[in-house]
């Protein structure tokens, strides 16, 4: 059990299409300084910072810690950059985690930023997210993200007996949850049947069912527990942080609809916090796609996942409430800062101040799952509660 480190404080911009002019070195910027202020920190109190941005083509840029530790006047501190595809904020959190708990560092700023909506068309950035699997089997054939999401949604409903319904419930929830969200990118009053006549992208998949390219940034501190200022007493603490890795091509996987990676970060990660996943009470779950918020789910280990959805097990009412920031349907999807942001969202949770929709109980632990590529690099943190 990591038993020393804790969430200390926490900010984000607003996750949409940026028209304004302002570019990733702005919202960086503002992300900084509302986490310090949240933990009554300032910038000389940060020992160390740690970037997510998962493509240079998006900030063109090939050295964005050292360029943000300036931006945001971190002079002198230890900077690194770290990248997973769509984990690449969560695995940024991750490194933060062990550099406060082997002692390299007692507060570390975890900054994650990406400019995916606004400084590349959408085929441009198609090409490079195809890029995230295999390039030379997969990226440079043309296939897609989505085509490639589709066939591993379409093996888990044969399998399980999921549906379309089912799938755009989850569309319909997320976006509902984020209307609550001042920070979210499509926070939609969406029905089942306007899901349903939203045009096919790659089937069962269509565009209601899909993420949206987003900008942003979110940034949060870690900080050893006993060193944690006074603004900042009372608050999360990681119990687990696990990543694991499954093969990148889907028909090299026993079962292309199983998320087998996940579920091998997932039992490491309860071993490690001492808890079961029936002790989970929140989650924030990677549903770059309405199916992969299923099948996450059942590679995280909650039983009989289609029936669950189908009771409401995973509304705000339920015995697990799931994505209540609106996930990445909801809230959106800039790819560095999503992991970094869902973080945010659990410990905020957990301590009874987030700012959107929140669960009707108050749960003791959150889980929070980002992966890369088809669930193929998967990241999960377990929190526990002040």
């Amino acid at each position: 059990m990591i038993s020393n480190v804790s969430f200390a404080g926490g900010a984000m911009t607003p996750f949409n299409r940026r028209k304004d002019g302002s570019s990733f070195r702005d919202w960086a910027r503002a992300a900084v300084q509302g986490a310090l202020d949240d933990a009554g920190l300032e910038a000389r109190d940060i020992d160390a910072l740690i970037v997510a941005s998962e493509s240079d083509f998006f900030t063109m840029q090939l050295n964005p810690a050292a360029l943000l530790a300036d931006e945001c006047g971190l002079i002198g501190v230890a900077a690194k950059r770290v990248e997973g595809g769509g984990a690449s904020g969560h695995l940024a959190v991750h490194a933060g985690v062990a550099e406060v708990a082997s002692g390299m560092a007692c507060r570390v700023l975890v900054l994650g930023v990406e400019p995916s909506a606004s400084h590349l068309k959408g085929a441009d950035v198609g090409a490079l997210y195809g890029l995230s699997f295999d390039a030379w089997t997969d990226g440079m054939t043309g296939i897609d993200s989505t085509s490639l999401y589709a066939l591993s949604a379409q093996a888990f409903m044969a399998r399980t007996g999921a549906t379309l319904d089912d799938f755009a419930r989850i569309a319909v929830r997320n976006r509902a949850h984020a209307r609550m969200n001042a920070n979210a990118h499509l926070p939609l009053d969406v029905s089942l049947d306007e899901v349903a006549a939203s045009p096919v992208v790659a089937s069962p998949y269509r565009r209601l069912d899909c993420s949206p390219l987003s900008d942003g940034a979110a940034a949060i501190i870690l900080a050893n527990a006993s060193d944690l200022p006074a603004r900042a007493q009372g608050r999360a603490r990681f119990r687990a942080a696990v990543s694991a890795v499954d093969a990148v091509r889907l028909g090299e996987r026993q079962d292309a609809g199983f998320f087998g990676g996940k579920q091998r970060a997932a039992q490491r990660a309860y071993e490690i916090a001492g808890v079961t996943a029936a002790e989970i009470g929140l989650a924030e779950v990677y549903d770059s796609y309405s199916g992969a918020q299923l099948q996450s789910l059942e590679a995280l280990g909650f039983a009989d996942v289609i029936a669950a959805e189908r009771d409401g097990a995973f509304t705000a009412q339920g015995a697990m409430p799931v994505n209540l920031s609106g996930g990445l349907l909801g809230q959106g999807a800039p790819v560095g800062a999503t992991g970094v942001a869902q973080v945010l969202t659990a410990a905020l949770q957990l301590e009874g101040r987030y700012f959107g929709q929140q669960a009707t109980h108050a749960p003791r632990y959150a889980l929070v799952d980002t992966h890369g590529g088809i669930a193929t690099l998967n990241a999960i943190s377990i929190l526990e509660a002040p």
